[in-house]
């Protein structure tokens, strides 16, 4: 049994991020977005919850729109989504700011992100906001995943400014039972 130690309440998210930080594009009109987004959570096989902070651009950008694009960027460009992050959509169109290829989706007119692995176009299944906790739900109703590489380097945020990336995966197919393999 591994020997723990208390640790503050706060550092919880440190060891239970729940998946790789992902940049959600939005677009209302003529104005589009783009944010950095960690606290997003798989509810269903084509259900996503996201957290989007009321003060946020994005926020009132998705609300509107009632669509996004979940885009999923790798180890490349991580300089990027740590920029993204630290800044505001007052200072300029985050697409030509950091260089981004705007990509038209097929069933949403929130742009993708061409330089990302994947992207995965949403429209808003539901949104349970409250005055603390605005959670929307996301319908993905198209996916694009690039090919190559099979098994991509996506960064997940450790908390402190640190990251952690995807690595070496391991194969435990054979104890699972067929009907719970998609």
């Amino acid at each position: 049994m591994p020997r723990t130690r208390p640790v503050p309440v706060e550092q919880t998210r440190r060891y239970l991020e729940p998946g790789p930080v992902v940049l959600l594009s939005t677009r209302h009109r003529d104005v589009r977005g783009i944010m950095t987004l960690g606290w997003h959570m798989m509810l269903g096989y084509d259900l996503v919850g996201t957290y989007i902070w009321s003060a946020n651009r994005s926020h009132a950008l998705a609300r509107s729109s009632r669509e996004c694009v979940i885009n999923l960027p790798t180890e490349p460009l991580l300089d990027t989504v740590v920029r993204i992050g630290n800044c505001g959509s007052d200072e300029g169109d985050k697409f030509e700011r950091f260089g981004l290829t705007p990509v038209a989706g097929s069933e949403v007119a929130a742009p993708g992100i061409g330089e990302c692995h994947a992207r995965f176009e949403c429209r808003l299944h539901e949104t349970r906001i409250t005055r603390d906790y605005p959670l929307f739900v996301w319908r993905v109703v198209a996916a694009h995943v690039a090919p190559r590489p099979q098994r991509p380097r996506t960064v997940h945020y450790c908390g402190d400014g640190r990251f952690m990336v995807a690595g070496p995966t391991v194969s435990r197919r054979r104890l699972f039972r067929p009907e719970m393999l998609d």
